[in-house]
């Protein structure tokens, strides 16, 4: 077994990938994504943090978090998220308990820097692409894309081909 350790960085940006067990696409159902958004909110009321920038494809999600100055307990966070989630899905989805919904762990990384910044929100809107979910970041429905468009910090065309600076990013 591993000594895996977590990087924890009191008002750390973070940069997560969460996976559904085994892959299932629990998202690919847009009820499930609004539950997840749901439990999101929850969350994010009785532990505030702020999501920067999230994608939802239908077996994982790609998001990053800037928590509050000081605080650095994302895991207790994203915990309380998988079982505020689990708990509203129905039991057809559970089929044995609310274990089977998620992989028990999760990828973090903690953002070192603007470059680093760059990369992971340009993989993060990339990713509808890079899985052949979409043609562009722009048609997928469950990605803050469209809010870094209206912000001015990509022009509505980026990602119709692959970039570069992304394309030996694997956070997954």
């Amino acid at each position: 077994m591993s000594d895996y350790r977590r990087l924890y960085v009191p008002g750390g940006l973070y940069f997560f990938t969460v996976v559904a067990y085994r892959r299932q696409p629990i998202f690919a159902d847009i009820q499930r994504v609004a539950l997840l958004r749901q439990a999101l909110q929850e969350v994010k009321c009785k532990r505030p943090f702020d999501i920067t920038a999230a994608v939802i494809l239908p077996d994982h999600l790609h998001c990053l978090w800037l928590l509050p100055e000081g605080d650095f307990d994302y895991s207790t966070r994203w915990q309380m998220i998988k079982t505020a989630f689990s708990r509203r899905v129905s039991a057809s989805v559970k089929k044995g308990g609310a274990k089977t919904i998620w992989q028990p762990r999760f990828f973090e990384h903690c953002i070192r820097d603007e470059s680093d910044f760059n990369k992971h929100l340009d993989y993060i809107h990339y990713n509808p692409v890079k899985h052949g979910l979409a043609l562009s970041p722009g048609e997928w429905p469950h990605s803050s894309f469209q809010r870094f468009v209206d912000a001015g910090f990509y022009p509505a065309s980026w990602g119709c081909a692959l970039a570069a600076d992304i394309a030996d990013l694997d956070c997954e």
